[in-house]
């Protein structure tokens, strides 16, 4: 990942892992701020307490696992710069890079949330489900304090609060290196229902 001269900074959230992956982080070089949840909370809590630690100007979510490719912050950024975007979403639906070709059900059912998300929103979104949204920093921070959903909550309440604040919103193509739930997957049918529950949510009972 080659930014040039754009100062980056890290925040980990190890969302009680039992794994070794919280002795690892807490070894790690003092550049890197890490946050230690005592307990698992769920990922849109982790993605929260990242975002409060943050300070600057735009705001990327990576999950540790690597099924998106940071190379593509680059693709991100564009729009930021050449168009001043608000926030910029990437796409697994758009067709550039490479895109491992598993689980038609799980494709169905993000076409279908976002479909549904589209509705209430008034996007044009392919793919609302994306891990990948790159957001400008004193926006998302104005917005973390407001966010409730606690476990794959946040990708539908984010995109509801950024719909009611008018936001100039993009969307770009990335790769997408999709893991089988034998090698790690932990989104479910039922996460998928509570996707629909929370799209009516967050766009109908939520006025922020």
């Amino acid at each position: 990942m080659d930014l040039g001269d754009i100062e980056k900074e890290i925040v980990i959230v190890d969302d009680g892992s039992q794994d070794g992956t919280r002795d690892y982080v807490k070894k790690l070089p003092k550049k890197y701020h890490i946050e230690l949840h005592d307990k698992n909370r769920g990922k849109s809590s982790a993605v929260k307490t990242g975002i409060l630690r943050t300070t600057g100007d735009l705001v990327v979510i990576q999950d540790a696992d690597l099924e998106y490719d940071p190379s593509d912050y680059q693709k991100m950024l564009r729009p930021f710069i050449i168009r001043g975007a608000d926030a910029v979403y990437g796409s697994r639906f758009k067709g550039e890079g490479p895109h491992r070709m598993i689980y038609f059900r799980n494709m169905v059912a993000n076409k279908f949330l976002t479909f549904l998300s589209n509705l209430f929103t008034g996007f044009n979104l392919s793919d609302m489900e994306t891990c990948y949204k790159m957001i400008r920093g004193n926006l998302i921070r104005g917005i973390a304090p407001e966010l409730k959903s606690k476990r794959f909550g946040f990708e539908p309440e984010i995109t509801a609060k950024l719909s009611k604040r008018k936001v100039r919103l993009y969307e770009v193509g990335i790769s997408y290196y999709g893991r089988t739930q034998e090698e790690g997957k932990h989104i479910r049918f039922i996460d998928g229902v509570k996707a629909v529950w929370e799209i009516i949510k967050y766009n109908v009972f939520r006025r922020n």
